[in-house]
């Protein structure tokens, strides 16, 4: 996927080959293959821009912190009449990596909190590409509306017309037409 990255073009950082002590900066911009295949795996009609910028902070014990802005233009359908709903999002993104053998244990059946501040494993290689699509499948609106939404919905709210009440046969009257036949036959034969 040809994307630009601040001097890495793969949207792929090895770890280990990055300096501990200064943030290295990144900026992820997906081209126009890439938006589209982004797009077909998120469900999205299109992919317009995408952009994930920030940096990588060395932390203690050789974790790594991501701080980044993810920016995109999406459209999606809207969930009412199908129509194209064009999106904008802005999210700050936050991750945090720790070495895998300081990430704690968990027996099986335990119980655990999970923390505000979630870490991930640390990777040998941090792959931006995956970082960029999980955010903005994160920040994807669940249920876009189209403005012809609002009006569908009034619509198909509105109570639908009932015939006349002189149009409809009375259910009960039939009843007791057939009520009178019947005593009436018991009648003639006692």
């Amino acid at each position: 996927m040809p994307m630009t990255s601040g001097g890495n073009s793969s949207g792929r950082l090895r770890l280990t080959a990055l300096r501990r002590d200064a943030p290295t900066p990144f900026d992820l911009r997906p081209d126009e293959p890439a938006r589209r295949a982004l797009a077909d795996r998120l469900g999205l009609l299109a992919l317009r821009k995408a952009r994930l910028a920030g940096e990588l902070l060395p932390g203690d014990g050789g974790s790594w912190r991501l701080v980044a802005e993810l920016g995109a233009t999406v459209v999606q359908p809207c969930v009412v009449t199908l129509d194209p709903v064009t999106t904008r999002i802005d999210e700050p993104v936050e991750r945090r990596f720790r070495p895998a053998q300081d990430m704690p244990r968990l027996d099986a059946g335990t119980e655990v909190e999970v923390p505000e501040d979630e870490e991930d494993p640390l990777p040998d290689v941090l792959d931006l590409t995956s970082v960029l699509t999980e955010a903005l499948s994160l920040a994807l609106p669940v249920y876009p509306r189209s403005p012809a939404a609002e009006a569908a919905l009034a619509e198909a709210a509105e109570p639908a017309e009932l015939p006349e009440e002189e149009e409809r046969p009375n259910p009960f009257a039939a009843l007791e037409g057939l009520k009178d036949r019947l005593s009436g036959g018991n009648d003639k034969d006692s």
